[in-house]
């Protein structure tokens, strides 16, 4: 195994994989803590950076994996078996790595070329820019900031003041996290260790090349900014909800093979309810994530075919989307469903299915995959008009 002390060490799909398994085992030990003080320990992040997995979405030409969808979203799954706050991070830090291949060659050096380096992203324009010579003078708050707490650079929407009569246009600009302001908002029922405070910035310069658009063409060719991005943004919302179901199903065996009901003298285990229960769940979990990496790969193997600037057709980002909403939900259900297994044991604070359900619901909450999008994509599937430029 690769020392995840040292930055750059790892490079290969097969490490960062190897990575992901030794640290949701850390991320598992380390849970009540995550919990506790709503971020992730020095610790794991420390590893995390070091592993490659906080920047796996970023180009090969700065030396990082540039990993391709399923093998990153993988690794974040894999680290919310352990963890769902875990998981959710190098999520959101994998996918805001993705931006890379849209910065210019100054930008991408600057945000992504040093290995240590981590960046967080938030596509909701709640910010306002307008152009001055070299860059735009900046100003907002924007909310759910996950893993701000140990990330370098904020990518976060904003609309840019045209001149004349002109209409602002939107674009994510990059701003070091040590020039905003962190308002500590973050005191939620689940995925308490995300750390997503609300983040101000109060007239900041940022420079032209730490600006972008996901709505031009990329700046890299590379097959992996081919995929589609915004579907992107929701399968890693996804991946991190499927890790904690496969997560809640292993805390529900453990208990399950210790706990003795009130007036029984069979484990939990030996229950034939119990048994029933875990079989739909198990078979539920499998069938949401074999719809997921299925639409995963499918589109994958259309952007790599496809040539620059082709977007991925609207029938297969329409299945991301589905896949990815259908995941999330149903592995609310099967934490739902492993709470309830654990009754009274379940209920205690020191429980970790009581948490898995916290953090399975609060994931249900989220734009990208929460009811609208069964009719955003209902709408597709009947042929309906719908504006597919973010899907």
């Amino acid at each position: 195994m690769p020392d995840l002390t040292a930055p750059g060490a790892i490079t290969s799909t097969e490490d960062l994989e190897r990575a992901a398994d030794e640290l949701s085992a850390l991320a598992r030990e380390l849970a009540p803590a995550i919990e506790t003080n709503r971020r992730l320990p020095d610790e794991l992040v420390a590893a995390l950076r070091a592993s490659g997995l906080f920047r796996a979405g970023a180009p090969a030409t700065v030396g990082a994996p540039e990993a391709p969808p399923a093998v990153t979203l993988g690794c974040a799954e894999t680290l919310a078996r352990g963890d769902a706050s875990a998981g959710w991070c190098v999520s959101i830090a994998a996918t805001s790595s993705l931006l890379a291949g849209w910065l210019p060659a100054e930008g991408l050096a600057e945000t992504f070329a040093d290995p240590d380096k981590v960046a967080a992203g938030i596509f909701t324009p709640r910010g306002r820019a307008k152009p001055v010579d070299g860059g735009y003078r900046v100003s907002g708050r924007w909310a759910f900031c996950s893993g701000i707490m140990h990330s370098d650079y904020l990518f976060a929407g904003c609309m840019v003041e045209a001149g004349g009569e002109g209409e602002p246009t939107m674009r994510s600009l990059g701003m070091p996290t040590s020039a905003l302001e962190i308002i500590d908002t973050w005191h939620t029922s689940g995925l308490c260790g995300t750390g997503s405070h609300d983040a101000v910035a109060d007239d900041l310069f940022v420079p032209a090349h730490r600006s972008l658009s996901l709505l031009d063409p990329p700046t890299s060719d590379a097959a992996l900014y081919r995929f589609p991005i915004f579907a992107f943004f929701a399968l890693s919302i996804a991946a991190a909800a499927l890790g904690n179901a496969r997560g809640a199903i292993d805390d529900l065996t453990t208990l399950a093979a210790v706990k003795v009901g009130q007036g029984s003298s069979r484990t939990l285990a030996q229950r034939a309810a119990t048994w029933s229960v875990v079989a739909q769940a198990e078979a539920s979990l499998r069938a949401a994530r074999a719809f997921y990496y299925q639409a995963i790969e499918e589109a994958w193997q259309a952007a790599r075919s496809a040539q620059p600037a082709q977007p991925v057709s609207v029938e297969l980002r329409t299945g991301l989307r589905l896949a990815a909403t259908h995941a999330v939900r149903t592995a609310a259900d099967v934490a739902r469903e492993m709470c309830d297994l654990g009754g009274g044991s379940a209920i205690y604070a020191d429980s970790p299915l009581q948490r898995r359900l916290r953090d399975a619901q609060t994931a249900t909450a989220h734009f990208q995959v929460n009811p609208a999008i069964w009719e955003l994509t209902g709408r597709l599937l009947l042929d309906q008009p719908t504006e597919t430029a973010m899907l």
